[in-house]
């Protein structure tokens, strides 16, 4: 149990980094970000919408609880980033260019796989000593 849980805080920790980081540029509009969406042919009015999405969905796996909300948020990310690779593959970039997308959705996948695992330990889990519930009744 105590390794699934560094598991999953690492490869969260490491998402949550990598895609909060991005994402800031996104909100901000950044120049680089704003090259980036005309490149691919969006409008710019979403480049802020996804990145706000992206850190709610962050704050949302970081959060404990809501494991709702959490499967929003992974399918969410996983989403945005299939999205990014068929945006590049459908303009004709080599693999190259969006090979390395690859390791954010290994991410996302593996923090997915090890909250599965937790929530899986913690459902098997029984209770040491059961509550006495005679006295209860009065």
């Amino acid at each position: 149990m105590k390794k699934t849980k560094i598991l999953y805080w690492a490869f969260t920790g490491i998402m949550a980094l990598m895609l909060g980081f991005g994402s800031v540029f996104n909100v901000m509009s950044s120049p680089e970000s704003v090259e980036l969406f005309n490149w691919l042919g969006y409008p710019l009015y979403l480049l802020p919408f996804l990145g706000v999405a992206k850190l709610l969905g962050i704050f949302a796996i970081l959060v404990p609880g809501f494991n709702r909300v959490k499967e929003w948020a992974y399918a969410g990310l996983i989403f945005d980033l299939v999205g990014a690779m068929y945006s590049l593959m459908s303009i004709g970039e080599p693999v190259s260019v969006y090979l390395p997308l690859f390791l954010p959705i290994l991410l996302v996948a593996l923090s997915y796989y090890f909250h599965h695992k937790l929530l899986k330990a913690a459902a098997h889990r029984v209770p040491e000593k059961t509550p006495d519930l005679s006295l209860a009744v009065s």
